[in-house]
Parts: structure tokens; C-alpha cells; sequence
């Protein structure tokens, strides 16, 4: 299969590492022209002198913006005005006690994991409607499902991009922009990897040790015995990003290394 998304322009939030970086680099390799989105120049900066580097034949631009907030949103859709693929990356994710959480903790979380994706798909999917064509990719997680009982907070946040991708490609129906979401399992990306890295330290073992550990006892159900890769959250999103995926939208697809157990 040759994806070829030549003359299409993508936003990445939150590409500067992990996920979102592998998935810019994906789409670039693919031929669109991507922008690149952080919360501080420097992260930005180094981000596109590196992908320049890997691609020299690519297109990347950096738009500074923090989209957990109005204003960063705004200052985002100012710079970049249109998009044919939006791809709402940007999140994290903390453990926590549920009981010692403060509410500003929450709506904090919500804003970034989920009020992001909504601001910028309220503010470029009218575009790709009035064109007839795009694509709108919603990186969710597999604590949407399984919700994690150390981060409560991160789960309902997943879970209500589910519903948010859902209901936008309900409502975007028919009109040539399919919107879907991704579920990555456990997976070797900035923050997840950090954790391992800092954890096998603290237990003097390697970070290899360190994810089997994780797994046994947080995952269990996991197939592949071992966390995903970066590359391999990106190809998912790259193919549903192109025109072969036109008969998929509405749909939550897994790249979770069967943690889930359940067939649909």
C-alpha cells in the first residue's frame, strides 16, 4: 500500500516528542506538510531542526501555543488558519489519589486531554467540510476502557474523547471528513518512557525490567509481552489519515497490544 498525502496540510498538537512526534514524521514521510506544535519555543525549535535532519525533503513549520488554554488555542488557529488533517495529540498524564485530588487538578487535565482536541476541531473541521475531504484523529488511549485506578482523572479524560470522536463524525456524516480516534496501550513515548527510566533507577534494574514489571502487574492482559513503539502508534494514524481509510470513521482503534479483552 503507497500512502501518498502530497498537497495535504497537518497539525500535529503536542509533536514536539513521544506520540505526536513519530506520527508528524509519519505524515511528513507520507508527503504532507506539517506543523508542529509545542508549549515553549525551545522543545519547538529542537523538534524541527531534528525532523529537518531525519527529512530534509519535508515540509515542517512550529507553532508555539499551549492548547490546554483558549488563548493557546487562539494563537494556534491564528498561525495556522486551515488543516485538512487534524490530529489532537497533546495530553499527559500523572498518577494520583483519587481522595486527595483537587478539583483544579481535574479541570486542568480536562483542559489539555480533552477541551484541546474540541477547540481545534470547532475551529477546522468547518473548513474540511466546505472542501469535501479530511481527516480528524483523536489520540486516546487504552485507560478509556480499562480506567486506570491511579489516574482516574486521565481515564475519564480518554474516555470522553471517545465520545467527543464519536459524536463529531456522527455529526460531520457524509460530507468526505471521517473522524476517528486511537487507542495506544502502553507504550514507549516521553512520559510513559521517563516514568520506566526513573523507576528501574530507583530499583537499580534496566528499563527493559522496569516495563516487565509494569506489565505483570498493571497490564496483565497484554499479548505482545512488551510496550508498543512510537512508530507503531503513528502508522495507525497515518493510514487512517490517507485515502484508503475512507470507509473508516466513528471507529476507536486500538493500538494497545491486546491489553483489552474484549473482541469489538
Amino acid at each position: 500500500m503507497q500512502i501518498e498525502l502530497k498537497g495535504r496540510k497537518a497539525i500535529v498538537t503536542g509533536s514536539t516528542a513521544g506520540i505526536g512526534r513519530s506520527i508528524a514524521a509519519g505524515l511528513a514521510r507520507a508527503g504532507a506538510s506539517v506543523v508542529i506544535n509545542g508549549r515553549g519555543a525551545e522543545r519547538v525549535d529542537a523538534a524541527l531542526r531534528e525532523l529537518r535532519a531525519l527529512l530534509p525533503d519535508a515540509d515542517f513549520t512550529g507553532v508555539v501555543a499551549d492548547v490546554s488554554t483558549p488563548e493557546g488555542s487562539a494563537a494556534l488557529e491564528a498561525q495556522v488558519k486551515d488543516a485538512d488533517i487534524l490530529v489532537n495529540n497533546a495530553g499527559t498524564a500523572h498518577l494520583n489519589g483519587f481522595f486527595e485530588q483537587k478539583d483544579s487538578e481535574w479541570l486542568d487535565l480536562f483542559q489539555l486531554n480533552v477541551m484541546s482536541g474540541v477547540r481545534a476541531a470547532r475551529h477546522y473541521v468547518p473548513g474540511m467540510v466546505k472542501r469535501g475531504w479530511g481527516r480528524v484523529v483523536f489520540i486516546s488511549s487504552e485507560s478509556a476502557v480499562m480506567i486506570p485506578k491511579e489516574m482516574i482523572d486521565y481515564g475519564v479524560t480518554k474516555t470522553a474523547q471517545l465520545a467527543v470522536s464519536r459524536g463529531l463524525a456522527e455529526l460531520v456524516g457524509g460530507t468526505g471528513v471521517t473522524v476517528n480516534a486511537v487507542l495506544p496501550g502502553p507504550t514507549r513515548s516521553e512520559i510513559l518512557g521517563n516514568w520506566m527510566k526513573s523507576t528501574a533507577e530507583e530499583q537499580g534494574i534496566t528499563q527493559v525490567e522496569a516495563e516487565q514489571n509494569f506489565l505483570k502487574t498493571m497490564r496483565p492482559t497484554t499479548l505482545i509481552n512488551r510496550f508498543t513503539t512510537t512508530d507503531e502508534i503513528a502508522n495507525m494514524v497515518v493510514y487512517i489519515c490517507s485515502e484508503q481509510a475512507t470507509g473508516t470513521t466513528g471507529a476507536a482503534l486500538r493500538v494497545d497490544g491486546g491489553v483489552i479483552r474484549s473482541i469489538p
